[in-house]
């Protein structure tokens, strides 16, 4: 109760350094929230894409039925697979004729369907990866009744490495700005001490230990950065809404990331507190 009370105090008799402090908190938070928006849509656009890579099989027209029955049975068996499906020459061209009506004329006079018969693999979640795509051409490219196999590489490799670019940034920048609001906390912890340095000479003279003055500043550190944490949540949502009303829409990240982001204010601010403190005691 005493460190409450003493943490209370020192916030009123300087509740300027308080808000300037958790201010400073919430801006370097509050970037990294935003990066956080950027990323979790990144992320769930990529996923929206990842939903449609697949595997497509073009099949010669002379394939035999029991070699696409031993293909089909073949890859149906393959843990990354999670469906085949098989579109005879009038399957493909009944589609081409649904998705290119404007050349619905050429369709028709068409004495011979030139478009080949196919197989479209349809791959388990999890699996969608450049390796599990390659995994599945490469077995269905040995049988001799196959003419090509597709699934766009070159897409899927880049599909996969704007995943790893917006989840290395986001920790990064993180990171970085993490440690922008523990220096800022820590020098705001630094100035009070420094401003009741003469009262803690005197608890040390009457024999306070390091614990017992410690706690109020830890404290008074912890609820700054979990004022920081909510004005940078607060900060981030505007922006969020702004942007999704005025420009584009967004998704809002799961509110665990929010969370996750106010609690760490908090312990940047403890652990900040700590840091300042223990160097501040040792010099006295």
């Amino acid at each position: 109760m005493y460190a409450i009370r003493e943490a209370v105090a020192a916030i009123r008799r300087a509740p300027v350094l308080l808000v300037l402090s958790a201010a400073m908190v919430a801006l370097a938070l509050y970037v990294v929230g935003l990066f956080a928006v950027a990323t979790y849509n990144l992320h769930e656009a990529l996923g929206r894409i990842e939903e449609r890579v697949e595997v497509v099989i073009y099949l010669r027209d002379d394939a035999r039925d029991e070699e696409l029955r031993l293909l089909e049975e073949d890859l149906a068996g393959m843990d990354e697979v999670l469906r085949v499906r098989h579109f005879t020459k009038d399957d493909a061209l009944a589609r081409a004729r649904a998705d290119l009506p404007e050349f619905e004329d050429l369709f028709r006079d068409l004495d011979v369907n030139p478009l080949p018969a196919s197989l479209e693999v349809e791959l388990v979640p999890g699996f969608r990866t450049p390796e599990g795509v390659a995994r599945v051409a490469g077995r269905a490219s040995i049988y001799p009744s196959v003419e090509d196999v597709r699934y766009g590489d070159e897409w899927v490799d880049r599909l996969y490495l704007l995943r790893r670019i917006g989840g290395i940034a986001t920790a990064v920048l993180g990171a970085a700005f993490g440690a922008v609001a523990a220096l800022i906390i820590a020098t705001a912890v630094r100035i009070a001490l420094f401003a009741r340095r003469e009262e803690i000479l005197i608890m040390r003279l009457v024999g306070a230990t390091n614990g017992f003055i410690r706690r109020p500043f830890l404290l008074e550190g912890a609820l700054t950065g979990l004022i920081g944490g909510l004005l940078s949540a607060a900060l981030t949502y505007a922006s969020f809404h702004a942007v999704s009303t005025l420009i584009f829409r967004l998704e809002w990240i799961p509110i665990e990331w929010v969370v996750t982001g106010v609690v760490s204010g908090g312990l940047f601010g403890l652990v900040a507190s700590a840091f300042a403190i223990q160097k501040y005691l040792r010099e006295i």
